[in-house]
């Protein structure tokens, strides 16, 4: 055969080339699907074998992570038209936390206390791939679901069949005045008809108890650690308020949060469950907060936001400030507060309650106050059915020996600040002031 017959044409040479070209297109992609089942297979095997196994009880509250990429993502969620997004981050960059390739994202999978009715996703059979298909089905349904929910979420009125005398009339009147001045408040200021933070944020300081149907949004300094106690007790996992400690309110993981639940979960306790959200003068709270936190020693406060505190805002610190944060002055305090570059950011203890519970968004059943805290714990514990014995515990949390911050002890801090400085405190609290009808501090 002579060389020039042994030329290809061009036609020879593109149909060639094409042949190669999808058989290892089609390998290639053989090879991505065998990969990820094997993937996928091992790591449902060990979630099995762990959910069985009945180890970690401790963690049995958390949902179970999963880290995605920016791609996996937007494939896995595409055309859910998804309307929850993350509020602007210290930077001032917007964010949405389901597209953040560069956090942890959750799966919305069943978690160990999700009971029937919180399934998300069905059972299913077949190989790994075709049940992650199924998994994310179920979960574009309920997205779909909490994308046309309606917010704010409707208010429901107060069971009170189980109040059997007069003696709380005048408390009832106070909490239908409370409800209905929030609600106004929330028309008139609020000026939010669609949620802007991630559903998951939202709720994450609401406490579930189940077995009487009550949703509690924690807001540190206006008698949490009390409610918590009380929480614990009706959820059976202590007899009396009287005998839990701080450390196991504040540490022992034995609560459930409403953010550990499924979407559906979440769905379902919001527009069903008794709301109740307790509240404090805004300024009096502040100033609970920075003697706690920073009058006292602590291990935490003191070199995380004391440190950062005194480098920033105090001139000519001397070396011991610097080193271990403690001393921090209440002007400091403030214009850390104020200042929107903060050296280090804000923290649920003096964060607003607007930003805490959102009460323009989630519309709450209960609006008790830290100023008659007994009488409306009491009064709402008689509304919900919880046993007659149990009263809310009246004693201090922590540093009992100090006198409770109150508006006298509130003047002495204030005399420090400029009235500029007064003011600009209440202008950062103000939603807080006008949705739940607090007195404007003398300034």
């Amino acid at each position: 055969m002579q060389p020039s017959e042994m030329v290809m044409n061009p036609k020879q040479v593109f149909l060639s080339v094409l042949i190669f070209g999808v058989a290892g297109l089609l390998l290639f992609m053989y090879l991505q699907v065998w990969i990820e089942e094997q993937h996928t297979g091992r790591v449902e095997k060990k979630r099995e074998q762990k959910a069985t196994s009945g180890w970690e009880p401790v963690n049995y509250l958390q949902p179970i992570p999963r880290i995605m990429t920016r791609e996996q993502i937007r494939g896995h969620i595409t055309n859910q038209n998804l309307k929850f997004h993350i509020t602007e981050d210290p930077k001032g960059k917007k964010e949405n936390l389901l597209l953040n390739s560069e956090r942890p994202m959750r799966v919305f999978t069943k978690t160990s206390h999700s009971q029937g009715e919180d399934r998300v996703l069905g059972k299913t059979t077949g190989p790994p791939t075709i049940k992650l298909i199924a998994k994310h089905q179920g979960t574009r349904t309920v997205f779909k679901k909490f994308s046309e929910m309606k917010w704010p979420l409707d208010i429901h009125p107060l069971n009170k069949s189980l109040i059997k005398d007069n003696k709380w009339k005048e408390t009832d009147v106070a909490q239908e005045k409370r409800r209905s001045f929030l609600q106004e408040s929330c028309k008139k200021y609020g000026g939010v008809s669609r949620p802007q933070s991630h559903l998951f944020h939202m709720v994450s300081r609401i406490y579930v108890e189940d077995k009487h149907k009550i949703l509690y949004c924690e807001v540190p300094k206006a008698g949490c650690s009390n409610w918590k106690r009380i929480l614990m007790v009706l959820s059976g996992l202590a007899s009396s308020a009287y005998n839990i400690s701080h450390d196991a309110v504040h540490y022992g993981k034995h609560l459930k949060k409403l953010d550990s639940f499924d979407l559906k979960g979440i769905y379902t306790r919001l527009n069903t469950y008794t709301k109740a959200v307790f509240v404090r003068d805004p300024m009096e709270r502040l100033v609970s907060a920075f003697r706690d936190k920073f009058e006292h020693p602590n291990s935490y406060y003191h070199p995380v936001f004391g440190k950062a505190i005194i480098k920033k805002y105090r001139p000519n610190a001397c070396e011991e400030a610097l080193n271990n944060g403690s001393g921090v002055k209440f002007k400091e305090f403030v214009h850390y507060l104020l200042d929107s570059h903060r050296p280090v950011g804000m923290d649920i203890h003096w964060e607003k309650v607007s930003k805490l519970c959102y009460p323009c968004l989630i519309n709450y059943d209960f609006v008790g106050k830290f100023e008659t805290l007994e009488e409306d714990a009491n009064y709402f514990l008689q509304l919900i059915g919880a046993p007659k014995e149990l009263k809310f515990p009246n004693f201090k949390d922590r540093h009992s020996s100090d006198e409770r911050t109150n508006a006298q002890v509130v003047r002495q801090y204030l005399k420090d600040l400029t009235r500029t400085e007064r003011q600009l405190i209440y202008d950062f609290y103000d939603l807080d002031y006008l949705m739940f009808n607090y007195t404007t501090p003398f300034l």
